[in-house]
C-alpha cells in the first residue's frame, strides 16, 4: 500500500516538474497565434503560476521520501491533484475542449486524486 502511494506520489512529483519547466520555458507566447501581439501580463502570469507549479515539485519529492511521517497531508495533495482536473473540466465547460489529448489528462488526474486519497485512508 506505502509503495504505491509513493509511486503515486511520484507520478505526481514528475508532473510538477516537467509540467513546471515545460511552462516556465515556453511562457504564454508559445500558445498564441503567430499575428497575435506579446501579451505581457499573460506572459508573466502564466510564468509565475508556473514556478508554482515547478516549485511544487520539490515539495512532492520531499513528501514521497517522508511519507512514514506523513497522515493528513496526504490528503490534501490528493485534493489538490483533483482540482487540478476540475480546473480542466471547467475550462471545457466555460470555453469547450482543448482536444481528446487534455480531456484525457483531465479524468487522469481525477483518477489519480481520488486513488491517492484512498491508498492513504487504508494505509
Amino acid at each position: 500500500m506505502v509503495l504505491s502511494l509513493q509511486i503515486l506520489l511520484g507520478l505526481v512529483t514528475l508532473i510538477c516538474f516537467l509540467g513546471g519547466a515545460n511552462l516556465l520555458i515556453k511562457g504564454a507566447n508559445s500558445f498564441l497565434a503567430a499575428d497575435i501581439p506579446p501579451q505581457p501580463v499573460l506572459d508573466n502570469l502564466l510564468r509565475f503560476l508556473s514556478g508554482i507549479y515547478f516549485g511544487m515539485g520539490f515539495l512532492m519529492c520531499w513528501i514521497v521520501f517522508h511519507l512514514q511521517q506523513l497522515n493528513d497531508l496526504i490528503y490534501f495533495i490528493g485534493l489538490v491533484v483533483i482540482f487540478s482536473g476540475l480546473g480542466r473540466w471547467y475550462s471545457k465547460i466555460k470555453v469547450g475542449s482543448a482536444g481528446k489529448y487534455f480531456d484525457y489528462i483531465m479524468i487522469f488526474e481525477i483518477l489519480l486524486g481520488i486513488a491517492i486519497i484512498l491508498l492513504q485512508y487504508f494505509r
